[in-house]
């Protein structure tokens, strides 16, 4: 899913830098709003977890491998604007200090996997909440789909971009078979690691789930009520 340099053309990839940087600059204000006493901690530890497990990949097919996007996973547990910052800072360090996926291309993997797959992971969580609220089996079904979705609507992304600015050589009909076809199987082992991981962190301590906080509770209000005495007659 990281995209190397030379996949898109620079026009391309700058296209998809703006996009990118606009989106954490939206994200960062609104992540404000989410940031508490429990939702920061949470933050750093899902970060320091999905570069941990990134850095681990599984096969799916022979001389095909893949890892967790963790765009489902982040937003179930910290919400989509502290998630898409959490995975934005995991994409920037493995660019910069790992080389894994390109720096040209980090707006693209930014779009692809820290909005893209954040936010509609989010969206298929939503959209599941009623039943994930019901109990840890309704959640944990909720967030497989919201993972195998985000996954595969990620990599539907990076064809959205080979489509505009392709530079890899490849057709755009064989690179949409294969990165479709690839990430169904790799949406389903995320899907089980992000169930699981949600599954395991409901199981102690649910109130640190994001999505199963479905409001928030209304600002006190203060009633004036009439001066009883003064009322009955009685001298003020």
């Amino acid at each position: 899913m990281h995209m190397s340099d030379g996949l898109v053309s620079p026009p391309t990839a700058l296209l998809f830098g703006v996009v990118a940087a606009i989106g954490l600059a939206v994200a960062a204000t609104r992540a404000r709003r989410d940031l508490d006493d429990r939702t920061a901690p949470m933050a750093g530890l899902v970060t320091a977890f999905v570069f941990a497990v990134q850095m681990i990949n599984f096969p799916i097919l022979p001389g095909a491998s893949g890892h967790l996007l963790g765009g489902a996973l982040v937003a179930i547990l910290v919400g989509p604007w502290v998630g898409s910052m959490c995975i934005a800072i995991v994409l920037v360090v493995q660019a910069v200090l790992f080389a894994d996926g390109g720096l040209t291309a980090l707006g693209t993997n930014i779009t692809n996997m820290a909005l893209v797959g954040v936010f509609v992971g989010y969206g298929v969580a939503v959209a599941l909440r009623r039943f994930a609220v019901r109990g840890r089996g309704g959640l944990v079904a909720a967030s497989f789909v919201a993972a195998l979705v985000n996954t595969v609507v990620a990599s539907l992304a990076f064809v959205l971009e080979y489509a505009i600015g392709g530079a890899g050589g490849a057709s755009l009909g064989a690179v949409f078979a294969l990165m479709s076809g690839l990430h169904v199987l790799i949406g389903i082992g995320e899907g089980v690691i992000t169930a699981a991981t949600v599954g395991a962190v409901a199981a102690v301590r649910p109130d640190l789930v994001h999505l199963l906080r479905t409001s928030r509770p209304a600002p006190a209000v203060r009633v004036r009520t009439p001066d009883t005495r003064t009322a009955e007659g009685t001298p003020s």
